[in-house]
């Protein structure tokens, strides 16, 4: 069974940071892209940002480009997101995902909760 678990949430003060991870088990995810997304209350989840299999490429989002990074560790089959100059509309759970590409995320973790205070 596959499974994508996602930690270090929690809440912060505007301007701090946080780093997220994700630990995947159940199969290993050689070759596939990795991601991860954002659901604030009442609106729809968004791309927040994803790395291809080499960690050559990343992908993130404009609302938070030079802001947060993506990275992976592929021998812990895991990824990361390091998220500086937080705002609070970056309040949201935070989602990872695995899938053949940076565009089509088949596996999806149960989230964690990132508050940004104002």
């Amino acid at each position: 069974q596959v499974q994508l678990v996602e930690s270090g949430g929690g809440l912060v003060q505007a301007g701090g940071s946080l780093k997220l991870s994700c630990a995947a088990s159940g199969r290993t995810f050689r070759g596939y892209a990795l991601g991860w997304f954002r659901q604030a209350p009442g609106k729809e989840r968004e791309f927040v940002a994803a790395i291809n299999w080499s960690g050559g490429s990343t992908y993130p989002a404009d609302s938070v480009k030079g802001r947060f990074t993506i990275s992976r560790a592929n021998a812990k089959n895991s990824v990361y997101l390091q998220m500086n100059s937080l705002k609070p509309e970056d309040t949201a759970v935070y989602y990872c995902a695995a899938g053949p590409g940076v565009g089509t995320f088949d596996y999806w973790g149960q989230g964690t909760q990132v508050t940004v205070s104002s």
